[in-house]
């Protein structure tokens, strides 16, 4: 049983250390390495091969400049990274429903093989389970001009010493645009045609995913070219994040300046990918640096999803309000306190005085009633605090919330969710920040690397909670019922949201109100701005 034969060829997977029920087979490439010919173009099939091919081992990463921990790290050189992995239980029905995770990390960093996405306790639940690695950063998001296309200007100075634009020959819908949704497309059209060999449903697909995974989750969800590929979708904290194609060609020109090429498409594919690294991180850094740069200056993330026109014409949220994509369900999630993770990590700039969070405000075109109405909601909060809770809300925790009251009032099924679990084992205070809930979905507490996120080891009421949310999203991935009602088009903001709290927390239960209801109250007068990397 630990062994299987794909449309490319025949592979051996090993038991689960915690679980030796379930068999794992790690780094199936499912596309062709996107590098050389293939470099900055849609995935391609992979090669087929003779004989077994062994798949105890995570494929390489794609190129990032982090260090994840218990995670390997990319390498220049390392190229056949578009490779899953799957968790499939030794003694199966077949038949089962399958689950595909793409993890999050801003688009730049993040990979299948962090020990938070280890998915042996969901395969337990009678789940396959998917992990893929796609393409991040310049390869996956930048975008490629067109033939002869010459850089934007960026102001006096800028790019100097960069070689002017040369022209090119190719064809330019050879080098499109959002690649790293391409690839994950790819990997979702590899689960199509093989995961019956598995013991999976190909006709029951539930594709999920975490941050810029939810957000890439809601673009496949509306996009024509996924469409039939998944019949439900898990969405946790999705990021308010859309660029259009001119926003998308500015930071080209960055990027490209910063590398020292040419903002063409010869001068980036002559850009070994360990430059594009560097020179991404050199931009970031700079906006990170300069109080003046506007929005990007409190989180440097400036890739994304692009509205080319081709596979993406509206931001997800436009596009389900719209009526796009009804006919995937949808789970939709978000932390309480979100944005306090990135503070922590210092990956956002410091707001700590009434100046600075009006400027704050102004570079996101956020009305002063928004801002007196969260200072007045947090009397005796510091300036520090009250950022992070307008930040929260802006980038992630309202914008998941509209994807799926969007999507109810158009007419599809959806289901929101909210996770509150803030006592650690011994009762001390922890922060249900971002990405703390991952680990608890997955049932992955006790693995050391996410003890940072969920406050050190857990204890008995944490292991309840993560068996209630495995239980969900398995729930969710068989039937379509995670546990509770779904949202009412009409309804307001408090019906129908499942709090993931321990049971020494309170009630889980639905229209469930609080402190996250009165700032939501907030944002539905003030309105949310729709943000670009």
């Amino acid at each position: 049983m630990d062994v299987f034969t794909t449309r490319s060829g025949t592979v051996r997977g090993r038991r689960a250390a915690r679980d030796h029920g379930i068999v794992v087979v790690r780094g199936l490439p499912y596309a062709a390495p996107p590098f050389g010919a293939f470099r900055f173009r849609e995935p391609q099939p992979p090669d087929p091969w003779d004989g077994v091919r062994d798949c105890s081992a995570f494929g390489p990463v794609a190129p990032q400049s982090a260090e994840l921990p218990g995670a390997p790290v990319w390498s220049p050189g390392d190229e056949d990274i578009l490779t899953l992995n799957i968790w499939t239980p030794a003694d199966g029905p077949g038949d089962l429903p399958v689950l595909v995770w793409i993890h999050g990390g801003a688009y730049v960093f993040g990979s299948s093989a962090q020990p938070d996405f280890d998915g042996t306790a969901l395969a337990g639940e009678g789940l396959v389970v998917v992990t893929l690695n796609s393409r991040l950063g310049f390869e996956g998001f930048g975008h490629v001009p067109d033939a002869g296309s010459a850089m934007p200007d960026l102001g006096p100075g800028a790019g100097s010493g960069v070689p002017a634009p040369g022209p090119d020959t190719d064809d330019s819908a050879a080098f499109p645009d959002n690649r790293g949704l391409l690839d994950q497309i790819a990997a979702l059209e590899w689960v199509r045609d093989n995961i019956a060999a598995f013991g999976g449903s190909p006709d029951r697909v539930t594709l999920a995913g975490q941050s810029s995974g939810a957000t890439s989750v809601a673009c496949l969800a509306v996009a024509d070219r996924a469409r039939g590929l998944f019949r439900r979708a898990v969405l946790h904290s999705a990021v308010n994040a859309f660029a259009t194609q001119e926003q998308a060609a500015r930071t080209t020109a960055e990027v490209a300046a910063e590398a020292g090429v040419p903002a063409t498409r010869a001068g980036l594919l002559a850009a070994p990918p360990e430059a594009l690294v560097a020179a991404t991180d050199r931009v970031c850094a700079r906006y990170a640096q300069d109080p003046a740069a506007g929005q990007r200056h409190y989180d440097p993330a400036i890739y994304g999803p692009v509205a080319d026109g081709v596979l993406l014409t509206a931001d997800p949220l436009e596009a389900l309000a719209a009526g796009e994509g009804g006919a995937v369900e949808l789970l939709v999630c978000h932390t309480t306190e979100e944005y306090w993770l990135l503070d922590a990590v210092g990956s956002s700039a410091k707001i700590t005085t009434e100046e600075q969070l009006a400027v704050f405000a102004a570079d996101f075109g956020l009305p002063a009633s928004l801002v007196e109405g969260h200072r007045e909601r947090l009397p005796d909060a510091p300036v520090l605090d009250v950022h992070l809770t307008l930040h929260s809300g802006l980038l992630f925790a309202e914008y998941s919330a509209r994807l799926a009251e969007a999507h109810a009032r158009a007419g599809g099924r959806a289901f929101l969710a909210r996770f509150d679990r803030r006592r650690d084992r011994t009762g001390r205070r922890v922060r249900a920040w971002h990405c703390a809930d991952i680990p608890f979905a997955f049932g992955n507490l006790h693995e050391e690397s996410v003890h940072f996120l969920v406050g050190g080891p857990p204890g008995e009421a944490d292991e309840e909670l993560s068996r209630r949310m495995t239980g969900a999203w398995a729930e969710f991935a068989a039937h379509g019922d995670p546990g509770w009602e779904p949202l009412d088009g009409s309804a307001g903001s408090g019906a129908a949201v499942r709090v993931w709290r321990t049971a020494a927390e309170g009630p889980a239960g639905g229209a469930v109100s609080g402190e996250q209801d009165g700032f939501r109250d907030l944002w539905r007068t003030a309105g949310l701005p729709l943000l670009a990397p």
